[in-house]
């Protein structure tokens, strides 16, 4: 992947993101002050669309059902819906995903925004075909028994994961993106999933860099407002990583920036404000010293001008250093 062809995801560290970035806590009240409120007939009948052939191709069934916001408190009657690809569930009060056990050619399944716990009991590792998944903000407290043959894109988003364990590649050979952002996580570690590309673990409460050398194949890591000190913990095996997004964190020494070594070979953008380091003079040119394939530092373009500086300084330094050793 080169980073002309994803520029919007590689730099994308504007105002919208940040505000996109904001988890909302989830104020639903406890399951047993809810009112039951079942699915029926008329409510799946309201949003069902997408009529498209099925089977041998003589048939025909809508694939697609559109029930969010239905208050719903269980939707057992989904289970004779078995064609369908396409179910938005959320916004509901939903604790119970057993249903979907029957739906085996679901591809996408939006469940936001209810009030699952956690995966074990749950069929979503059963839906051999789903290949998108969001569950953000609900009450998950952590990832034990998630998985997913064809499952590409993984939305947790806003749980109360404290500890990321069971994301095993054996269970989740094709995770491309996985949404961490929002949960209470104090460490990287546990994520073993070679092929995944892209990592979003914004606004959590991380404190060190663990496991990371798995991800031979991340190219974005998004670690945005957290409480990182250093960067011990990036490897050099991670040689695709491209996007580095540390802004909002606690670095505040040159020091802190060693463990940057690593992956001075393929890092083409770093977004390093609003961390204490950011407000030392020329620290721009620092970071450049070390990182010379640079594209981007922050939101801007690094300059040809600066570039040149970097490597003249690169240059005397190593002058200095082999006149020292004569």
């Amino acid at each position: 992947m080169s980073l002309t062809d994803e520029d919007e995801l590689l730099h994308g560290d504007s105002e919208e993101e940040g505000q996109k970035e904001d988890v909302q806590e989830d104020e639903t009240p406890e399951q047993d002050q809810i009112e039951p409120c079942p699915l029926t007939q008329d409510t799946i009948a309201q949003g069902l669309s997408l009529l498209c052939r099925t089977g041998n191709g003589l048939a025909h069934a809508f694939v697609k059902a559109d029930l969010k916001d239905r208050r719903l408190t269980d939707i057992v009657l989904l289970s004779s819906f078995l064609h369908l690809r396409f179910l938005d569930i959320s916004s509901n009060f939903l604790t119970d995903f057993s249903p979907l056990a029957a739906l085996t050619q679901l591809l996408w399944l939006k469940a936001d925004g209810n009030q699952l716990k956690g995966f074990r009991g749950q069929p979503l590792g059963q839906l051999t075909y789903l290949q998108w998944l969001s569950l953000a903000v609900n009450r998950l407290g952590d990832t034990e028994g998630l998985g997913g043959p064809a499952l590409e894109s993984l939305n947790l988003i806003g749980n109360g994961i404290q500890r990321v364990s069971g994301l095993e590649y054996q269970r989740l050979t094709n995770l491309v993106t996985l949404e961490l952002r929002g949960n209470s996580l104090e460490t990287t570690d546990g994520i073993y999933l070679p092929n995944l590309r892209h990592l979003y673990l914004a606004q959590n409460k991380i404190k060190q860099l663990e496991g990371l050398e798995k991800l031979e194949r991340l190219t974005t890591l998004h670690l945005r407002d957290n409480q990182l000190e250093t960067l011990d913990g990036l490897s050099p095996s991670m040689k695709s990583l491209q996007y580095l997004n540390i802004r909002g964190n606690l670095l505040s020494s040159r020091q802190a920036l060693q463990g940057l070594v690593g992956v001075a070979h393929t890092l083409r953008a770093i977004v390093l404000a609003d961390n204490p380091l950011s407000e030392m003079e020329d620290y721009r040119l620092f970071v450049l010293t070390h990182l010379p394939l640079l594209e981007r530092v922050d939101k801007e373009q690094v300059s040809s001008e600066e570039r040149t500086e970097a490597q003249e300084r690169v240059k005397e330094f190593e002058d200095s250093t082999e006149q020292e050793d004569q």
